[in-house]
C-alpha cells in the first residue's frame, strides 16, 4: 500500500449541547475512493468539514503527506489542494455558470475580467461532468441536479488533490448519477483522492476502495474492498442487524379517503390525473425527476393550486386554494426541502413541534405554553427524536431528527391524509428505518398515506400500490403483487416491456 496522502489523526470536535467528533482518525491513499458512512448525527459532515477548513477541530491532527498541517480556512484548504462539494448547494443562481466555477478566482485582462477565457475554461469542467450548458447560462435557469453537476465542476476547477463530496447524488437523476460515476473513476485513475459521503450503500459498494464507518461520532470500524456488502456496513453503521428493513405488512384497506379526478396541475396542464387512497393504505408515487410528483402534492396541498379537476377528501369536495384549505379538510403536506420549508432552524424543537396547531394551542388569544409543553413532550417519545432538550434548536439535530420533528408537527394535527415528498431525503439507513415504522404505524391507524420517492427500493418495500409518472402523466398503476423495479421503470420511461423470448421447440 502506498504511503497515506491525507490523515486525520484523533480529531475531536464539540457544538452546545453535542459532542459531534471523539478522537476520529481517517487514512486517504493517493488514488483512491473512501467513503465514510454512518447513521445522521454519527459526524461524518464535521469532519469533511474539518478537513476542507470550513470548522477548526477543538483537538488532534491533521498530516498531508505525512507532514502535519493546520487547515484555519476554505482558502488553506484550497491551497493544499483539499475540496469540498457541500450536500446542500453553495451557488449564487445570480451569477452564470462560469462566473460560479471560478467565483473568487477570475481570470483578469487589463483589470478587467477575462469573459471568453472564463467561458473557455469552463466549458473544460463542464464537459468532464457532462453537463450539457453554455458557460454563460444563468444557474437560476438550471434544474436542482444540474446545479448539483456545476458545484463538482467548480470543485474540479480547483486542480484538487483530495476531492471531498458529502451526499452528490442526492438531487441526480439515475443518468447524471451514472455520468457523475464515470467522473469519479476517471480522477481515480488519475491519482486524484476521494472521500465520498453517501446514504446509498449500493453506491458506496460500487465506488468505494475502502470504507470507515462512523456510529455517535466514533470510529466503528473499516471495511477493505472484498469485505464490503450491505450487511456488513448497516452493522457497523447501526450496531445491529437490520434483516427486516421493510417491515410493510399490507392488510385490507378501508374506504377510499383521498379521490382526486382529471387533476390538472400548472406545472403539466396538458395531463389530468386521477387515483384514489384509501383509509389505512400506503400508495408510493414513482417517476424520474421532472416526472411531475411533486407538482400533484403541491397541487393537492394547495401550494399550487390545480388549474382544474375534482379532489374529495371524506367524501366531501374540496378545493384547496392554499395550505391552510388543505389543513382544514385534513391533509398533511411533509415536504421533500425540510430545511427550507418543513422546519425553522433557529427555533427549538418544542416551537417546531408546535406551529401547525398554534391555532388549537390558543387560550384567550394567547399559546397555550402548557399544551405545547404536552404536545412536544408527547412527540419526542413517540417518535423517539433525539435531543438534549425540547429548547435545542432544530439546526444541531441530525437530519433524521429533523425529518422526525417535520413529520410530528404534523401529526399532532391527526390527519386523515398523508402527504410524503421523499421522506427518507438525505437521511441514514437507521433513521430510514425508523420513519418506516412510522409509516406503517400510521396506516395501521387508518391514515392514508401517498408517498414520493426517487429511491426504488423504498417504493417496492413499502407500497401497497404504486402510481407511476411520466413527464406529469400518470402512465400506470402497478397493484402489490406486480411490483418489480422492471414494471416501475418501463412506466417510468414510458416504454414498452420486451416481448418475451420464445421457446425454444421441442427436440
Amino acid at each position: 500500500m502506498t504511503p497515506p496522502l491525507l490523515q486525520a489523526l484523533r480529531l475531536t470536535k464539540s457544538f452546545p449541547g453535542v459532542r459531534a467528533l471523539k478522537g476520529v482518525s481517517l487514512t486517504l491513499h493517493p488514488g483512491e475512493v473512501l467513503s465514510v458512512i454512518g447513521e445522521n448525527g454519527a459526524g461524518k459532515s464535521t469532519l469533511m468539514k474539518i478537513l476542507a477548513g470550513v470548522q477548526t477541530p477543538d483537538s488532534g491532527e491533521i498530516r498531508l503527506d505525512g507532514q502535519p498541517i493546520e487547515l484555519r480556512s476554505v482558502h488553506d484548504a484550497q491551497k493544499y489542494g483539499i475540496a469540498l462539494i457541500h450536500q446542500e448547494l453553495n451557488l449564487a443562481d445570480n451569477l452564470e455558470v462560469a462566473a460560479n466555477i471560478f467565483l473568487g478566482r477570475e481570470h483578469l485582462r487589463w483589470g478587467l475580467i477575462d469573459t471568453q477565457r472564463l467561458y473557455r475554461e469552463a466549458e473544460t469542467f463542464l464537459t468532464a461532468v457532462g453537463l450539457e450548458v453554455h458557460p454563460a447560462t444563468r444557474v437560476s435557469e438550471l434544474s436542482l441536479g444540474q446545479q448539483q453537476l456545476v458545484e463538482i465542476a467548480k470543485a474540479l476547477s480547483v486542480q484538487a488533490r483530495v476531492l471531498i463530496m458529502d451526499e452528490p447524488t442526492s438531487s441526480l437523476s439515475s443518468s447524471e448519477a451514472a455520468t457523475l460515476f464515470r467522473v469519479i473513476r476517471d480522477l481515480r485513475s488519475r491519482g486524484v483522492s476521494l472521500v465520498y459521503i453517501s446514504h446509498r450503500l449500493g453506491e458506496v459498494k460500487e465506488l468505494s476502495d475502502r470504507v470507515t464507518v462512523l456510529r455517535d461520532g466514533e470510529n466503528a470500524g473499516d471495511l477493505e474492498r472484498a469485505e464490503i456488502h450491505h450487511a456488513a456496513m448497516v452493522r457497523l453503521m447501526v450496531g445491529r442487524d437490520l434483516s427486516q428493513f421493510y417491515a410493510h405488512e399490507p392488510h385490507p384497506p378501508g374506504a377510499p379517503v383521498l379521490q382526486v379526478r382529471d387533476l390538472r396541475t400548472p406545472a403539466n396542464p396538458r395531463h389530468p390525473v386521477s387515483f384514489e387512497v384509501r383509509a389505512g393504505e400506503i400508495v408510493g408515487m414513482a417517476g424520474l425527476i421532472g416526472a411531475g410528483r411533486t407538482e400533484v402534492l403541491e397541487a393537492l396541498f394547495g401550494v399550487t393550486p390545480a388549474v382544474s379537476g375534482s379532489i374529495r377528501l371524506g367524501g366531501t369536495d374540496v378545493r384547496p386554494e392554499s395550505p391552510e384549505d388543505a389543513i382544514a379538510a385534513g391533509m398533511a403536506l411533509v415536504p421533500e426541502d425540510r430545511k427550507h420549508q418543513g422546519v425553522i432552524l433557529e427555533m427549538a424543537v418544542r416551537t417546531n413541534l408546535s406551529l401547525a396547531s398554534l391555532r388549537q394551542d390558543q387560550q384567550h388569544g394567547f399559546l397555550n405554553r402548557t399544551r405545547e409543553a404536552s404536545l412536544s413532550e408527547e412527540m419526542i417519545r413517540s417518535l423517539r427524536i433525539k435531543t438534549p432538550s425540547e429548547n435545542q434548536p432544530v439546526q444541531f439535530l441530525s437530519g433524521g431528527n429533523q425529518q422526525k420533528v417535520v413529520l410530528g408537527k404534523w401529526l399532532a394535527l391527526r390527519p386523515k391524509v398523508l402527504l410524503l415528498d421523499e421522506p427518507t431525503r438525505g437521511i441514514d439507513v437507521g433513521a430510514k428505518h425508523e420513519i418506516y415504522r412510522l409509516m406503517e404505524e400510521l396506516s395501521r391507524a387508518g391514515v392514508a398515506i401517498l408517498f414520493v420517492s426517487s429511491e426504488l427500493e423504498e417504493i417496492l418495500g413499502l407500497s401497497d400500490r404504486v402510481l407511476v409518472l411520466h413527464e406529469g402523466r400518470l402512465t400506470g398503476e402497478l397493484a402489490r403483487a406486480d411490483l418489480s423495479e422492471e414494471a416501475v421503470l418501463h412506466l417510468a420511461t414510458d416504454t414498452l416491456p420486451p416481448d418475451p423470448v420464445p421457446a425454444s421447440p421441442a427436440p
